[in-house]
């Protein structure tokens, strides 16, 4: 390994250790669970698949169908190609932090490089952000907001390293930029 990721995963970790360790506290420990649980967001999803049908009829439909192809590239993407190749153990599996570790959830078995979470979010926030926004103007910064928030409980409930996270959110904006401008070239939104 090279000086400069030993020295980039060096202060990966001891961001890690501050956001998971040294900034607890008891409103985030009951918060940052509860935003990193999909079923939280269930009911945003069915407001999508319901509203913007309704708001755009046909083209509501493929909207929605965009939005699950966003969702499906990044975490296929992420899961399935790229974790099994980098194979970063998570910070929760790994021993050596097993003494100071401020594990919220169960940590799982997948590997931790990049964030499926994060990428997925990202993914369809960016999407959201791209197709919605000439109707929307102001739905961008909720959408990042969201995605963010769930990227940083990763991190916070012990199951990522911030790395993992950001490099999940650049991945996922990247698929959803692709999927939106797709969708906005081949059929976009009209009323």
């Amino acid at each position: 390994m090279t000086a400069f990721i030993q020295s980039v995963l060096q202060q990966d970790q001891a961001a890690w250790y501050h956001i998971n360790v040294l900034w607890q506290n008891p409103f985030l420990d009951a918060l940052m669970p509860i935003l990193r649980n999909p079923f939280t967001w269930a009911p945003l999803y069915v407001f999508f698949a319901s509203y913007v049908p309704y708001r755009f009829g046909k083209k509501g439909f493929w909207w929605c169908l965009g939005f699950i192809i966003s969702f499906g590239i990044a975490d296929y993407t992420s899961a399935s190609i790229i974790k099994p190749l980098v194979m970063r153990i998570r910070p929760c599996n790994d021993a050596a932090l097993q003494e100071f570790i401020h594990r919220l959830v169960d940590c799982g078995s997948g590997y931790s490089f990049p964030s499926s979470h994060a990428s997925n979010h990202f993914a369809l926030a960016v999407f959201i952000i791209i197709t919605l926004r000439k109707h929307y103007s102001w739905v961008w910064w909720p959408a990042l907001l969201w995605a963010a928030s769930i990227a940083y409980a990763q991190v916070y409930v012990g199951v990522h390293y911030p790395l993992d996270v950001l490099c999940g959110a650049v991945l996922g904006t990247l698929v959803g930029w692709l999927v939106g401008t797709i969708f906005q070239k081949k059929i976009g939104l009209t009323l």
